[in-house]
């Protein structure tokens, strides 16, 4: 039995890193097929009410290695979460589009996304002049949309958290729970600093 759910494990496991940030993971259990209601969530990012001024942050810090985020408030950390990566997050810097990996370096935040998939999602502003450049000087396409994202809606109560914190899933992007999501949706303004580091 033991031997069995192992194997049901790895295999779930495949299929949360193949299907990505732009796709649904599938994971063990029933998927739900409804997607996160994003009407209400709209309307509040429209209205510039999302934004909670007590807990206004500097700047977001990812250390892929260590697969851990903190949050910055007045230059202190004031939030520790982990993430998930893509397949290849951990393996140095974004190269190019398809190769499942989270870039590193200085970006910003450059808007935030109701999102009927993943819940919600802060986009990185990736790629940089920088990343442009390098991508070009090895005739590759240094890809893009590169966001923190929450959970996929299988996910949205939060039971599978230690499940899909225990891989890495995305096609590059960053994921959070969706707990930790609401804290930096709260907490961030387009524009705030992120740094992602190795």
């Amino acid at each position: 039995m033991q031997k069995r759910v192992t194997v049901l494990l790895a295999a779930s496991a495949a299929l949360l890193w193949i299907n990505g940030c732009n796709k649904e993971p599938v994971a063990y259990g029933k998927a739900d097929k409804t997607p996160y209601e994003t009407k209400a969530c709209w309307r509040e990012l429209s209205g510039g009410v999302e934004i909670d001024k007590s807990m206004l942050a500097d700047k977001i810090v990812v250390y892929k290695e260590k697969h851990l985020m903190h949050l910055y408030r007045k230059g202190k950390v004031v939030e520790e979460f982990r993430v998930s990566l893509g397949k290849n997050g951990t393996k140095g810097d974004k190269i190019e589009k398809g190769d499942y990996r989270t870039p590193v370096g200085s970006y910003t935040i450059v808007r935030k996304k109701c999102d009927n998939r993943l819940y919600k999602s802060l986009m990185i502003s990736y790629p940089s002049q920088e990343d442009i450049a390098e991508a070009k000087k090895r005739g590759v396409d240094p890809g893009g949309y590169i966001t923190i994202h929450g959970q996929p809606k299988w996910n949205a109560d939060g039971r599978g958290d230690q499940y899909t914190l225990a891989y890495d899933w995305t096609e590059g992007c960053i994921a959070v729970t969706n707990v930790a999501m609401d804290i930096l949706w709260k907490s961030i303004k387009n524009g705030a600093k992120i740094e992602i580091h190795a």
